[in-house]
């Protein structure tokens, strides 16, 4: 790895490549130094749209990983090709950041993570709300023990979305192609992992979608949490924001959010009567915290980046020191693993337990 910029290689100049290169060239210690996608016009309209001066722009993969020789590479392709991409990227030596989800199906995931591992390589995966501050700030909300210990979350995500196109004809859309945004936020939220999960899936009348658009799931989650999923990619109306609303409910009172910057909560004051007497509590700032649940070392302006810009920044930061980003993939699996165990058992009609 060279001692000045990474040198780094995007994979995938597709719809969502803007949002990563839009950060990355701001970033002083971080050098684009090609673009890859299967159509070679794609890739160069992409280059003269953010003024890169590349050494590489086209469809060969394998020629630039050997000839550019990239510290990172980033993997902007389809889910069906993140495999692929990141584990030739990772053979060839190179530290990976992909899109979500990690893969199609949770058998090439797995190879991915053991690819990492041979490698030696850090491979990480965007959330790109991991580190939005009002989630932060629900997070440390919950786990201050302010409310109690957390028994129960709910959240609701109603979105009348008419995209057109390929997601108007997938099977299990908004579990695959959403879910994992919310599936991964009530890791994030309540600090455990999932454990087992009845689904149920349906396509509304009214659907603009071929497939089922709609779903509910009930987790069980570790320390006793039941976490449950209502959503819909056909509701019109209604509808709440991309990050869903939220209720915490806890042993001494309950916290909801609506998935913007509107928080309310309250604990027992007193109790003894058929209600309790309840007081307001206030929703502080946001605590960053790494994997071990320490508090965040280093900037902490870089941890409140939101959105891609945060995620790569921490991955970046720990190419360079060797730390494990907070969506390093061996942790992101288990948020992958509840979206398949979820249409796994919408498929079944049973409960269905979550092993990664």
């Amino acid at each position: 790895m060279t001692q000045n910029k990474l040198r780094t290689l995007l994979v995938g100049c597709g719809g969502i490549s803007p949002s990563w290169l839009r950060p990355a060239v701001e970033m002083a210690d971080l050098e684009i130094v090609g673009l890859i996608d299967l159509n070679d016009d794609v890739a160069k309209a992409r280059r003269d749209e953010f003024e890169l001066t590349l050494a590489f722009a086209g469809a060969d993969f394998e020629a630039a990983l050997r000839d550019l020789k990239p510290d990172v590479v980033f993997d902007c392709t389809i889910p069906e090709a993140h495999a692929r991409t990141t584990i030739t990227a990772l053979r060839h030596g190179c530290h990976v950041l992909g899109e979500k989800p990690m893969a199609e199906s949770m058998a090439n995931a797995r190879k991915m993570v053991e690819a990492a591992r041979e490698a030696g390589r850090i491979y990480a995966v965007i959330q790109n709300r991991r580190y939005d501050p009002n989630i932060r700030a629900y997070r440390s909300l919950i786990e201050s023990g302010e409310l109690g210990s957390l028994t129960t979350l709910s959240s609701d995500f109603y979105i009348g979305a008419h995209f057109g196109g390929f997601r108007d004809r997938m099977e299990h859309v908004l579990l695959l192609d959403m879910a994992i945004h919310t599936f991964d936020a009530v890791r994030l939220v309540s600090g455990a992992d999932p454990v087992a999960v009845y689904c149920k899936e349906w396509n509304p009348s009214g659907s603009w979608y071929d497939h089922d658009a709609s779903a509910v799931a009930v987790f069980e989650m570790t320390d006793g949490i039941i976490y449950t999923y209502r959503g819909s990619w056909c509701a019109e109306g209604l509808n709440t924001t991309w990050e869903s609303d939220w209720r915490a409910n806890c042993e001494r009172g309950s916290a909801t959010w609506d998935g913007a910057s509107g928080f309310r909560a309250q604990k027992v004051a007193k109790s003894g009567g058929f209600f309790s007497e309840w007081e307001d509590v206030e929703v502080g700032d946001p605590v960053f915290r790494d994997l071990s649940g320490a508090p965040r070392n280093g900037n902490p302006e870089t941890a409140k980046l939101p959105g891609h810009a945060g995620l790569i920044r921490e991955f970046i930061d720990c190419v360079r020191t060797g730390e494990a980003p907070e969506t390093v993939c061996t942790d992101n699996i288990k948020s992958l693993a509840m979206v398949f165990a979820a249409i796994e058992s919408a498929e079944s009609g049973k409960r269905v337990e979550i092993r990664v």
